[in-house]
């Protein structure tokens, strides 16, 4: 197995939603894999509608976070893994 370095590192919470990531929406790869930068959608990993409900599902179960469909910002938060991240570390409930 061979890896780009230029690839950006995956922070320790963006290696925990890749692996819920990667089982929401049955990808057939290494959550490891995924750079947090690419995009989940279109030329990046390649995920459709369907996938964002099942990400979304994920988000609410794991994290407590409720993502709308309406929202204007979707496009921007589930751009990327480190985008998705980022907002669920924002915006989710104190423990």
């Amino acid at each position: 197995m061979t890896t780009s370095s230029s690839s950006p590192q995956q922070s320790p919470f963006e290696g925990e939603l890749a692996v819920h990531l990667v089982d929401a929406v049955q990808l057939d790869m290494d959550p490891q894999e995924i750079d947090p930068t690419r995009p989940l959608f279109g030329e990046g990993l390649r995920l459709d509608f369907i996938d964002v409900l099942e990400i979304a599902l994920m988000v609410n179960t794991q994290y407590g976070i409720k993502l709308a469909s309406h929202d204007e910002n979707n496009r921007e938060i589930f751009y990327s893994l480190r985008s998705l991240a980022q907002y669920i570390e924002a915006h989710r409930p104190a423990r």
